[in-house]
């Protein structure tokens, strides 16, 4: 079995390599081509810190495998990452273990690139103001990722800690040429921007939609479990939603899960699945002035067609570890 550490991995999966990887892998999702259930998720402790495993096979190109996931946000106080992931690719004739690699990176590079498919497809293309609410690892990949994409003339920037702030834009101007500029509010950071990545782990709203104007793209990234809500309810309701899986949204979803529960709208509220307008099924937006709310909330597919990638360039490159078990 071929083990690769994070570092390996980082070097063998550039942020940009895995745009149209994903695109593609979304579309296999779609198009009934991988074998998927919803993660099963677990609360551990009395933190509540989260487990999830999310299996999945893919048929063409053939894959198996699953993702080991943890967050734990108390660990920030003890100086470690919230974030911990593990990835065990199985070979698809015999299933026996065929990699096992760091799933953190893994995990920030593929849903930055599922954003940029999200913004290629949904956003107006004369989009140039781009804000994110966030400064973790999500806003970091969704930074270096986004502006490598597509030239915004202005990234806006906010979270609620400044000297997270502070050290967030300090890592994203070494990443990007693009000028970050820190705002004082969540609403300064949104108010005029047409992109606005939502990579926070609130559990209540933190942005308003009286903040969001016409044929704004907003990316929900946070809110990944039921009780969680990232954005005003009335900005779900008002805009044009559309989801990575249906069958998760509606379960794990906050934002349309609460929705749904208070009656605002039913679930015919999901317009459909980004894989869905990637295949020309349905439209991304009915007019300019929609506004269309991306939810990400994350695949195992999107983890698996990465990881199958690393795993190809590794032997490419001769790169890891064999190790016998």
């Amino acid at each position: 079995m071929l083990v690769l550490s994070e570092a390996e991995v980082r070097e063998l999966l550039p942020a940009a390599d895995l745009v149209d990887v994903m695109e593609q892998a979304l579309a296999a999702f779609s198009s009934g081509q991988v074998n998927q259930p919803v993660r099963t998720a677990l609360d551990v402790g009395p933190d509540r810190g989260f487990f999830a495993v999310m299996p999945a096979s893919l048929s063409t190109p053939a894959a198996v495998g699953a993702k080991l996931v943890t967050v734990f946000g108390n660990n920030a106080g003890r100086g470690l990452p919230t974030h911990h992931a593990t990835i065990l690719l199985l070979d698809p004739e015999t299933g026996a273990p065929a990699a096992l690699m760091d799933g953190r990176y893994i995990t920030a590079a593929r849903t930055a690139a599922v954003s940029a498919v999200a913004i290629r497809h949904l956003a107006r293309a004369n989009s140039a103001v781009l804000s994110i609410l966030g400064s973790g690892v999500q806003a970091r990949s969704h930074a270096e990722c986004l502006c490598q994409m597509k030239s915004f003339r202005e990234v806006r920037a906010w979270s609620p800690t400044p000297e997270h702030l502070a050290r967030f834009v300090a890592d994203a101007a070494s990443l990007t040429s693009a000028t970050i500029q820190r705002a004082a509010t969540a609403e300064e950071a949104v108010r005029g921007a047409t992109v606005v990545v939502l990579a926070t782990s609130s559990a209540t709203p933190v942005v308003q939609s009286q903040w969001i104007g016409p044929g704004t793209l907003v990316i929900s990234l946070g809110a990944y479990r039921p009780e969680m809500r990232e954005m005003d309810p009335v900005l779900v309701a008002r805009a044009r939603v559309i989801v990575d899986s249906r069958a998760a949204a509606l379960v794990e979803a906050g934002d349309i899960v609460q929705g749904i529960r208070e009656g605002r709208f039913g679930a015919a509220h999901i317009v459909g699945e980004l894989a869905e307008v990637v295949l020309g099924r349905i439209s991304g937006r009915g007019s300019a002035d929609d506004v269309v709310i991306f939810k990400s909330l994350g695949m195992a597919v999107e983890d698996l067609a990465a990881a199958r990638l690393a795993y190809q360039r590794a032997h490419e490159n001769g790169m890891g570890r064999e190790i016998a078990i």
